[in-house]
């Protein structure tokens, strides 16, 4: 029974734990806000829009973002999946625009003391 209590323990913890870690970046795409996610990303990411997948520097990211936010206006962001795996986390989603709805991933990894966005797609 203590196996199980501490099993239990521990699976709350590390949830908090990867809820917290999305949490900023899901109330920016939320918003729409391109500024806003670039602050979680790192110096370089690959980023997927539709079938196009580029390696972007922070900045490049953000203004591709802000373009894509502005042909695609959001709605809204729901989770589908978030997980954890020794110093990465990874979070799946949809993100309701008035164009559609793209299935949105996105891969942090942990540098130094942030975790930071490498990977971002969205895929109608």
């Amino acid at each position: 029974m203590k196996k199980y209590l501490l099993f239990l323990c521990v699976f709350i913890v590390l949830s908090s734990f990867i809820t917290i870690s999305f949490t900023g970046i899901i109330n920016a795409l939320k918003s729409g806000n391109a500024s806003e996610v670039s602050k979680y990303f790192d110096n370089t990411i690959e980023m997927t829009l539709s079938e196009n997948s580029t390696s972007y520097s922070k900045n490049q990211a953000q203004l591709v973002l802000h373009q894509f936010f502005s042909n695609n206006p959001v709605k809204d962001f729901k989770v589908i999946h978030e997980s954890e795996n020794t110093g990465s986390q990874y979070c799946i989603g949809n993100l309701t625009t008035t164009t559609g709805v793209f299935r949105t991933t996105i891969y942090m990894k942990q540098k130094g003391d942030k975790q930071l966005v490498q990977e971002m797609r969205f895929e109608k």
